[in-house]
């Protein structure tokens, strides 16, 4: 899947590089294991109704008891600032420390861990929908982390397909999404100039695509019928391991190490780009924590170094190879990079992670800056993902953007 944030047909509308004007802040390393959902979701992008509560947590491998404050901002759809007063979409306030902390039981790496839910008795309400930013901060008032999330309200019903791509080139590499937005009870005025959409593949959005304008409409239907606007690279599904016990090998993991802490070593992983598809299940780049000895997977859920192996056989000049997954909100970075022994062959490296059951997939960072995810996993149209549509509104005369409604749907029912 390429990190492509497709542009509008319309030239009027917002710019790319304006609609990720406020980036995420990733954690710094003693932050780990950064949950962030709403009910009954895995960790990932929150997209939670208009009243629904919302969970974070995260470790500090530190282990000291630091305190730590959040704040909670309103934005648009181009995630620039809104007009709105903190009092206009929060009732309570924010600034507050997280009081709901633990440090960790029975492990070897010891851990303190924070629990935020809203609402809670100061901020006891999120007033309206649209796009938000929860930010993390340290008791020097200095930023640790933030994570986006959005809010909706259920105005417009969202009906989502995923297609095969009509260009012969694409048909068996490419997913298309195709959808319709119909509100019958809610009058959406001029949609051309106020209505966008929003698509995400597995809950990512780092790789959504942007700024998509209604192709035309039928009384109160919106009509999206695009092929390479709504196109995304389909991928391959992801790897996964089971670390529920430290002591046990699984079918992933090859043998176990005690040194300072548990060190697990996965079977090596092989190209799959040039390999036929095989449907293999996993939760589409997620993650679970578990502990199946622990009754507070939390707290009492052990850290343990994980060791990837990658076989290649000779180095990529052109770029670098990463771990990929939502086990730190996809992120790239040092704790991703494996790097090449030439001893072995393999691209190497280790990552601490909590115990628990983790999906992860290679992917490569060209030295231009596109992320290529289907370089060393491939792209094959009967993979199986995840799609969500965000619809946004700004009413005439309207101080921001409202999210009216949203869709899902899997291409495990994709059609021609």
């Amino acid at each position: 899947m390429k990190l492509i944030f497709t542009l509008s047909l319309f030239f009027t509308s917002l710019s790319f590089a304006t609609a990720q004007a406020v980036i995420e802040t990733p954690p710094p390393n003693y932050i780990r294991t950064v949950i962030f959902q709403g009910p009954g979701d895995y960790s990932g992008v929150p997209v939670i109704r208009l009243g629904e509560p919302l969970v974070l947590k995260f470790d500090d491998i530190i282990g000291d008891e630091a305190n730590y404050y959040y704040t909670i901002e309103h934005f648009n759809y181009d995630w620039s600032p809104s007009e709105l007063l903190k009092n206009e979409y929060l009732e309570g306030f924010d600034n507050v420390r997280i009081t709901d902390y633990e440090n960790s039981f029975n492990t070897l790496q010891l851990y303190s861990h924070y629990q935020l839910e809203i609402p809670n008795e100061d901020t006891r309400a999120l007033k309206v929908s649209g796009n938000y930013l929860l930010k993390i901060f340290n008791d020097k008032k200095e930023l640790v982390f933030s994570r986006k999330f959005m809010v909706y309200e259920p105005l417009a019903q969202v009906e989502v397909a995923v297609r095969k791509a009509r260009d012969v080139r694409f048909i068996q590499t490419q997913q298309i999404i195709n959808f319709e937005v119909n509100s019958p009870d809610f009058i959406i005025r001029t949609p051309e100039e106020s209505v966008w959409a929003v698509i995400l593949q597995n809950n990512n959005l780092k790789t959504a695509i942007f700024n998509i304008r209604p192709q035309y409409h039928i009384g109160s239907t919106l009509v999206y019928k695009y092929d390479q606007l709504t196109s995304f690279w389909a991928g391959n599904e992801y790897l996964n391991f089971d670390s529920k016990d430290l002591r046990a090998a699984t079918v992933k993991i090859r043998y176990i190490e005690v040194q300072d802490l548990y060190h697990h070593y996965l079977f090596k992983d092989a190209i799959r780009a040039f390999q036929p598809y095989t449907y293999n299940p996993d939760i589409n780049g997620k993650f679970v924590v578990r502990n199946f000895q622990a009754l507070d997977d939390d707290i009492e859920a052990g850290y343990v170094w994980t060791h990837f192996a990658l076989e290649t056989l000779e180095p990529f000049e052109a770029g670098e190879v990463h771990l990929y997954g939502e086990f730190n909100n996809f992120q790239l970075d040092d704790s991703t990079r494996l790097t090449f022994n030439p001893d072995t062959g393999l691209y190497e490296t280790a990552r601490l992670f909590k115990q628990g059951y983790y999906d992860y997939k290679y992917v490569f960072l060209r030295k231009d800056g596109i992320l290529d995810e289907g370089f060393i996993s491939g792209n094959f149209v009967s993979t199986e993902n995840d799609y969500t549509v965000l619809v946004y509104y700004l009413p005439p005369g309207g101080r921001y953007t409202r999210i009216i409604g949203v869709g899902h749907a899997t291409s495990l029912n994709i059609t021609n």
